[in-house]
């Protein structure tokens, strides 16, 4: 089934939405959520494990919806990135969620003008 297809562009958005909401949550733990922060993590590489490890989950949920692993390579990198920056204190928790749901946002305009395959 397509989202987009058979429900339109906004029941496309909320699917984004609900999986973004289901992986930044209860799917991330206390563990990923502590160590995808520098100042957090034991290890250099315990952090990027945990930050990419992260991303990967909510590439996965993009993927999913959408259909397109373009997409979901897409939010690994900028969910990687956004994330990195709230960790990093360039920015705080309202502007994290905000730039996710843009991207999400973003996604959906790429499908609706079919700048990607549905």
């Amino acid at each position: 089934m397509n989202i987009l297809s058979h429900s339109g562009p906004f029941a496309l958005f909320l699917a984004f939405a609900i999986a973004h909401a289901l992986a930044d949550f209860p799917l991330q733990g206390d563990y990923l959520a502590r160590m995808k922060r520098r100042d957090q993590a034991g290890t250099f590489s315990e952090w990027v494990i945990s930050l990419t490890a992260h991303s990967l989950v909510q590439a996965g949920g993009v993927w999913i919806v959408s259909g397109s692993a373009l997409l979901g390579a897409t939010e690994l990198c900028l969910h990687w990135l956004i994330d990195l920056g709230k960790g990093e204190g360039k920015f705080g928790y309202a502007t994290d969620q905000l730039l996710h749901l843009g991207c999400k946002l973003a996604y959906v305009s790429v499908l609706v003008y079919g700048m990607l395959p549905v």
